[in-house]
């Protein structure tokens, strides 16, 4: 009875020893499958089993015809069964169809037939008209009809107009004709008073007198808005007397504000007795800093 307790431990001893060598085989076998069937790594086949080697055949198969209908080079057509070959010339030719249609390359025409190739040269005479319309460099006028010459020399004036009016500097003034000349020149006026109005840059030579006065006007209002702000940029000396003793009392009032509530910059010395006295009832126990 002791001897079978003993083969009993020597056998649970073996076992136990035996266990982490199966997982990790287990694991091995179960990295190498996945590596075989994505096709990225070295794929080790006499790891795999009879089901699993039709698995990874069955993969590497599908993965060759996405790659035959993509173009890669690492296409075999001749691993295609006739169907799949079948397919794929279909898949090949109507893409090469489409390019032509387009304009893409590479755009094989000797592969057209002769419908196909009227097709394609009617798309491409549309294409070239389109970007004569639109101005694109790609425009070939030699190959326009005298109805589409004609359009797109209008659409061309248009453009050109609109440059004109935007201030472009692709603007071709010897192009407009006197009402658009005229139009343009307002616009141009529009815009430097608009920038004067701005702040931006401005040429007060350009401006009328009833314009100086708007721009005068404005320029006062920015800089009495910057020194009710605090700003910096305020210029005192640019504020009228109205504005002065309006901007004093609101000081005055933040100051004595500030002093009355112990927040913000107090300076006591601008206080009126009335006020100090106030603060010193209300605060008494409370100090209160003259920075």
């Amino acid at each position: 009875m002791l001897m079978n307790f003993g083969i009993l431990g020597m056998l649970a001893a073996l076992i136990g020893l035996t266990q982490p060598a199966a997982f990790a085989q287990s694991a091995d076998l179960a990295q190498n499958l996945s590596i075989c069937l994505s096709g990225v790594g070295t794929c080790d086949y006499a790891m795999l089993s009879e089901p699993e080697r039709v698995r990874v055949a069955a993969s590497d198969h599908q993965r060759n015809i996405v790659d035959c209908r993509m173009g890669s080079e690492s296409c075999d057509p001749s691993k295609l069964s006739p169907v799949e070959a079948n397919a794929l010339a279909v898949a090949r030719y109507q893409q090469n169809l489409s390019d032509c249609m387009e304009g893409s390359e590479p755009c094989d025409r000797s592969k057209l037939t002769k419908s196909e190739s009227n097709e394609v040269a009617l798309a491409e005479h549309q294409h070239n008209a389109a970007n004569c319309m639109n101005g694109f460099s790609s425009c070939d006028h030699s190959k326009l009809t005298g109805m589409e010459a004609k359009a797109v020399r209008l659409a061309e004036h248009r453009r050109n107009v609109d440059d004109c009016m935007g201030g472009f500097t692709s603007c071709d003034h010897s192009t407009l004709n006197p009402r658009e000349a005229s139009a343009v020149d307002a616009s141009v006026h529009e815009r430097k008073i608009r920038d004067c109005m701005e702040g931006l840059s401005c040429d007060p030579t350009a401006l009328s007198a009833a314009e100086a006065r708007r721009v005068a006007t404005a320029e006062n209002q920015r800089n009495s808005s910057k020194c009710k702000s605090g700003l910096e940029s305020c210029d005192y000396s640019q504020l009228t007397a109205a504005e002065s003793k309006a901007l004093a009392r609101a000081e005055h009032q933040r100051n004595y504000q500030a002093c009355l509530k112990g927040t913000g910059y107090c300076k006591r010395s601008l206080l009126t007795p009335v006020e100090m006295r106030s603060i010193l009832h209300d605060h008494a126990s409370a100090p209160v800093a003259d920075k």
